[in-house]
C-alpha cells in the first residue's frame, strides 16, 4: 500500500543508462538517489510502475539533449507529467566544481520540486520529422558551401582566381572552371573530383528542397507557411525552417516574447541608476535566428512586390497581405534611419530582424484567424 505522497523525479540521461533521483514533496521532503536504469522503454516503464505504486502523484524531468524526446513521449503516454528542461537555464552554484550523473539527477529532482526549472517546447512526432528534414537541408547547404570553397581555394593556389565583381557559381562561372587548362594531369584529376563532389552535394540539396515542398502541404502548419511566404525575403524553405525550429507561434503571448526567445533583444547589466545594454543575447534557437537575419537583408531595398513574388502574396489571406506590405514599408524606413545614424549594416539588419520577428508573429496570428473563419 502506498503512502500517497507526491514525488519529483529527475533523470540524468545518457546513451545507455539513466541516473534517477527522487525528491519527495514538501520543504523537508527526502531527496535520495534511486540508482541507474537502462535507457530502454522497458526499464523506464518498470520504474514508473514501481514509483506510481508508492506515490500519489509523480512529476518527471530531464535535460533536453541528444537523447531526444522519446522519454518524454513514453512518460506522458503513461499518464504522468514530464518536463524537458532547458540546460542553459538550470541554476548552478558558482563554486560547484563537481559534476557526476548522481549529482545531476539529485539537482534536477530538487530544482523540479522548487519549480526552478524552465521547460522547453516539445514538438509532436510530425513536427519533429519536419524539423529533421529542414536540418538535413541545412547540413547539405553547408556541405555544398564547403565543397565550393575547396574548388575556389584550389584554383587560387594555381594562380587562377575568378575575376572580381562577377557572380560566382553561375553558369558562366561553371563554364569558366571547365575551360581551365592545368599543367599537370594530377591537378586536372583533383579538380574533376572536386567538381564531382560539388555536383553531388548540389543534387542532394535539390532533393531535400523538393522533399520539403512535397511535405509542407501535409503539415499542420501549412497555412502559416503559405502566409509567411507573402512577406518579403521569405520563401518556402525559409518559412518552413522558421516554423520547424520555433514551433507553433501561438505559444508566444506577445511578439516581444518571440523576440526574446530568438535572442534578438539587447543584453543588459543594470544596477541602481546605471543602465548598461550590450549586444543581443543570442539565446534560444540559433538556426531560426540565423534564418531570420538572412531574410532581413531584403529590407534594405525600397518596398515592392516582384513578378515572381506576386502569386505567393495572392495566395495569402487579405489580412496577411496587409501586414506584409506594412512590414515592407516600416522595415525599409527603419533600415534607412539606422544607416543615416551611422550604424553598421550588420547591426542595422539585426535590428530589422528583431522587428521582423514581430511581424511574423502578427502574420501567424492573422493566418490562424483566417483559417478558423474559413
Amino acid at each position: 500500500m502506498g503512502d500517497y505522497s507526491d514525488a519529483f523525479v529527475g533523470f540524468d540521461t545518457s546513451k545507455l543508462r539513466n541516473a534517477v533521483a527522487i525528491a519527495e514533496a514538501g520543504r523537508g521532503g527526502e531527496v535520495r538517489f534511486f540508482g541507474e536504469i537502462e535507457n530502454t522503454p522497458a526499464a523506464t516503464a518498470k520504474l514508473v510502475r514501481k514509483l506510481s505504486a508508492k506515490y500519489r502523484q509523480l512529476t518527471f524531468c530531464y535535460e533536453a539533449g541528444p537523447t531526444g524526446y522519446g522519454l518524454h513521449r513514453q512518460i506522458t503516454g503513461l499518464g504522468f507529467e514530464c518536463v524537458v528542461v532547458a540546460p542553459s537555464l538550470i541554476p548552478k552554484r558558482p563554486g560547484d566544481k563537481v559534476k557526476t550523473n548522481r549529482r545531476d539527477a539529485l539537482m534536477l529532482a530538487k530544482l523540479l520540486r522548487a519549480d526552478e526549472l524552465t521547460a522547453v517546447w516539445v514538438p509532436d512526432g510530425g513536427h519533429e520529422a519536419m524539423r529533421d528534414l529542414t536540418r538535413a537541408r541545412e547540413t547539405a547547404m553547408l556541405d555544398l558551401r564547403t565543397k565550393r570553397q575547396h574548388v575556389s581555394a584550389f584554383l587560387l593556389r594555381q594562380g587562377r582566381p575568378y575575376p572580381e565583381g562577377r557572380k560566382t557559381w553561375s553558369k558562366a562561372h561553371m563554364n569558366w572552371i571547365a575551360s581551365q587548362k592545368l599543367e599537370h594531369p594530377q591537378q586536372r584529376l583533383v579538380l574533376e573530383e572536386m567538381m564531382l563532389a560539388m555536383r553531388q552535394a548540389q543534387e542532394r540539396l535539390t532533393r531535400l528542397e523538393q522533399a520539403i515542398a512535397a511535405m509542407v502541404p501535409e503539415w499542420s502548419l501549412a497555412p502559416v507557411v503559405t502566409a509567411l511566404m507573402a512577406m518579403r525575403g521569405i520563401d518556402l524553405v525559409s518559412a518552413t525552417t522558421l516554423l520547424a525550429e520555433i514551433g507553433d507561434l501561438s505559444r508566444f503571448r506577445t511578439p516581444t516574447e518571440l523576440m526574446a526567445y530568438l535572442g534578438l533583444v539587447p543584453s543588459e547589466n543594470s544596477t541602481g541608476d546605471s543602465i548598461k545594454r550590450g549586444a543581443i543575447t543570442k539565446a534560444g534557437n540559433r538556426r531560426a535566428r540565423r534564418m531570420l537575419v538572412e531574410c532581413s537583408w531584403s529590407y534594405q531595398h525600397p518596398p515592392r512586390v516582384g513578378q515572381a513574388k506576386q502569386p505567393k502574396v495572392d495566395a495569402a489571406p487579405p489580412e496577411v497581405r496587409e501586414i506584409a506590405w506594412k512590414a515592407q514599408c516600416r522595415l525599409y524606413r527603419r533600415y534607412r534611419t539606422l544607416i543615416r545614424k551611422g550604424k553598421l549594416k550588420t547591426i542595422a539588419i539585426v535590428a530589422i530582424a528583431r522587428e521582423l520577428a514581430g511581424f511574423i508573429w502578427a502574420v501567424a496570428r492573422a493566418a490562424r484567424v483566417a483559417a478558423a473563419s474559413a
